[in-house]
């Protein structure tokens, strides 16, 4: 809280400069004091011509923008925040900081950051009149799927292959994994959408001055981002791959969820955004939002030609390996448990990761109530016990060491396992046609 504090002191105002736009990409100006950032984002095709509306396109960018601005804006945390570009009327500014403030809530907790909505930030515009756009005539056909390498965004591949001759794939920073879940699902390289990322090295300078670090809302970037390559490329919907589970939160007694920008309330927020300033469709949702994990589990091991490529680790994605190391592998490793045996996992993941006694502690936070879950994207204690349910049963009488603690803390605390099987969260946005997809 100390460094909070001293930091926004010294450096009490951020400030939105600009942005611009060219046939390779476009790019954001940001400082603090004399710190300057300069983020910025290469199309791997072209996307704008003569008949692109480059009004839309540019607020969109703008937006983008403002996603983007929050994790440079956290390294100090100034009070004040100043946008020089753009526009941005009392509904946006209370968006955005409702954005920010919720999707800050892992670093504040870890920063031991004590503050409130009012006063975190305060954000300034230089206009205060966005622009007003009309819905084009021209129809929008098919979806514009984000891939992101996991079993998720395998499961709404599939899903929607009835859609494929009009679908495209999204892809940020396009890497083996990314790239092989789409050809294995029989996308060619001109159906991919391709962005590539590029972080300002000043912000890891400004992180190993010490200055703060921790987790900001990335899914809010794949919102803007993939609603900016729909619009350009005429698709109907974007199609994501959020589960039921990513609402829960992650520390008892405490509103702080690593998925925040991946939540139902989340994707309400945005898809309110884009249809009052910039257009009706495309329509952004979450294909999986009714389903939880372990029933997109159950449907992602029917495709087991995906086994060799799918790679969701984020500590392995540079390499497109699962590191078998965090807690990320092994959640989808206990999910996976319940439908594959461990021969085939081990083939998947390089061990037979429940049979480690060193995860205990991750495990723990995965398992047990009252111990927080760890900060990685992972879903429910109800899904994560309903799998160990199954994959102990599965193993016979000899289960490996994991299994072993889960059998010895059922029997000391006995859980609550659910049924599962036909859960349907009814809080979604999926498409009236698309239903079925989830329903058959």
């Amino acid at each position: 809280m100390e460094k909070f504090l001293q930091l926004r002191q010294e450096n009490p105002v951020f400030i939105y400069h600009n942005y611009k736009i060219d046939e390779i990409g476009f790019s954001y100006h940001f400082s603090i004091g004399e710190y300057h950032f300069h983020p910025s984002w290469k199309w791997n095709g072209s996307y704008i011509n003569d008949k692109t509306d480059m009004k839309l396109t540019e607020a969109i960018i703008f937006s983008l923008g403002m996603a983007e601005l929050v994790s440079y804006w956290k390294c100090a945390c100034p009070p004040t925040v100043l946008v020089k570009c753009g526009a941005l009327d009392d509904f946006q500014i209370k968006w955005w900081k409702k954005l920010y403030f919720n999707g800050l809530g892992e670093f504040f907790y870890r920063n031991r950051i004590d503050t409130d909505f009012d006063s975190f930030m305060e954000i300034i515009p230089d206009c205060t009149k966005p622009p007003v756009f009309f819905e084009n005539e021209n129809e929008r056909k098919g979806a514009l799927i984000p891939v992101g390498g996991g079993k998720d965004s395998v499961v709404t591949l599939e899903l929607l292959s009835g859609m494929k001759n009009d679908n495209l794939c999204y892809i940020i920073n396009p890497r083996g994994a990314t790239l092989n879940c789409a050809h294995t699902a029989d996308y060619g390289d001109d159906r991919i959408i391709g962005l590539s990322r590029t972080i300002d090295k000043e912000l890891l300078e400004r992180n190993k001055a010490g200055w703060l670090n921790g987790h900001t809302p990335f899914s809010a970037i794949v919102a803007f981002s993939s609603y900016l390559c729909a619009v350009l490329t005429g698709r109907k919907y974007i199609a994501l791959s959020n589960e039921s589970s990513a609402n829960e939160t992650y520390v008892e007694g405490m509103e702080v969820n690593h998925q925040y920008s991946k939540s139902t309330e989340f994707e309400r927020d945005f898809r309110e955004y884009t249809s009052r300033y910039f257009l009706k469709t495309p329509e952004y949702f979450s294909l999986l939002r009714p389903w939880s994990e372990w029933q997109i589990a159950r449907e992602f091991v029917k495709y087991p030609k995906y086994f060799p490529v799918f790679q969701s680790c984020n500590l392995g994605s540079k390499t497109d390996i699962w590191c078998a190391d965090c807690a990320k592998c092994l959640y989808v490793y206990i999910l996976l448990s319940a439908f594959l045996d461990d021969n085939i996992l081990t083939k998947i993941f390089g061990c037979n990761m429940l049979d480690n006694p060193k995860f205990m502690e991750m495990f723990d936070g995965l398992v047990l109530d009252g111990v927080d879950k760890p900060f990685e994207c992972v879903g429910t204690k109800d899904e994560i016990r309903l799998s160990l349910e199954m994959a102990l049963k599965k193993r016979g009488a000899n289960p490996p060491a994991l299994l072993r603690a889960y059998a010895g803390y059922r029997e000391i605390g006995g859980f609550d396992i659910p049924d599962l099987t036909d859960f349907f969260d009814n809080d979604n946005f999926v498409p009236t046609e698309l239903l079925p997809l989830l329903k058959g």
